[in-house]
């Protein structure tokens, strides 16, 4: 199942229409592993061979994330992951603290 098959699902706050979460999926495949890639914000998951399924972000993250989980993957998957996340969920430094 590596096959890509891009799906963005998103969700918004009614009141304030700012974005609240996303899943960014890049594969059909059953979840075997989930691995926390940016401390409490974002969550990619894997099947048993180890392709990466889709990615939830629940709190703005760095670029370098999107860097490192795209970086094995082939070039549509990496345009869809670098191309794709809400600009309210993408930060372009790092976090203080």
């Amino acid at each position: 199942m590596d096959q890509f098959h891009p799906k963005l699902d998103l969700s918004v706050d009614e009141t304030t229409g700012r974005v609240r979460a996303a899943y960014l999926r890049v594969r059909e495949g059953r979840v075997d592993e989930t691995r926390e890639v940016a401390a409490g914000r974002a969550f990619a998951d894997y099947d048993a061979q180890g392709l990466l399924l889709g990615i939830e972000l629940l709190a703005p993250c760095t670029a370098d994330v999107w860097d490192q989980l795209s970086e094995e993957e082939p070039e549509p998957v990496r345009r869809f992951l670098r191309g794709s996340p809400p600009r309210e969920l993408v930060m372009m430094v790092s976090p203080a603290g």
